[in-house]
């Protein structure tokens, strides 16, 4: 999510590109528009926005080695989650299960471009000699927020996933599909999700996510 090539946009960081040379620029640029024209008119059913710049980092390990969750906990300062599909939440981040040796760390807070990956330096340093990896993922990937009263019934028109909240809620995630796009889905509330999207499908998925919304915006 940050690029030394193109122009700033309006969630880019004006000063901190002039000092630094390095330019963030949301994956959404292209529907700047479109974002805007729907933000400014949305109600309480559906709301769309980006939680851009959000630190993500893929880890691979094996929690049957004390070692490897030491190094998370103290990173962290929670083990990994060993439960299919839920999270676990310490020191500002969230890990998310997504197989038996694989999770997603996401910070709750815009990855700084001045800095370069502290999370994926930071895990990368406490694997030192552990059989595990941590790798950096957040320029191929961006966060979605979704809120509304609406909001599982937008989410149901392209995604096969039982999303009543008795069985899809808080602390839970999925891996799953938005019509044709992978996403990761979170459930934050009674009626928000963040989504994390690839940033090759961002456009498409904010186009169709906002034309599924339509008729159900009234």
């Amino acid at each position: 999510m940050w690029n030394e090539t193109k122009t700033a946009t309006s969630v880019v960081d004006r000063a901190v590109g002039r000092q630094t040379g390095v330019w963030q620029e949301s994956p959404l640029v292209g529907v700047d528009a479109l974002l805007k024209k729907h933000q400014a008119t949305a109600g309480t059913a559906f709301r769309l926005s980006e939680r851009p710049f959000l630190e993500l980092v893929n880890v691979r390990g094996d929690t049957r080695d004390a070692a490897f969750v030491q190094a998370v906990k103290n990173v962290l300062g929670c083990p990994p989650p060993e439960k299919a599909n839920t999270i676990a939440r310490g020191n500002g981040y969230e890990m998310l299960w997504l197989g038996p040796d694989e999770w997603l760390v996401r910070s709750a807070v815009a990855h700084d471009a001045t800095r370069t990956a502290p999370l994926q330096a930071k895990l990368g340093a406490a694997f030192a000699g552990v059989f595990a990896s941590a790798v950096d993922i957040g320029s191929g990937y961006t966060v979605l927020e979704i809120t509304g009263a609406r909001t599982r019934e937008v989410l149901s028109r392209g995604c096969p996933l039982d999303l009543h909240p008795k069985l899809f809620g808080d602390g839970q995630c999925a891996q799953s599909h938005y019509f044709k796009a992978s996403m990761t889905l979170v459930p934050t509330g009674a009626d928000s999700f963040d989504i994390i999207v690839r940033r090759s499908f961002a456009d498409y998925f904010v186009k169709i996510m906002l034309d599924a919304a339509e008729p159900l915006m009234s």
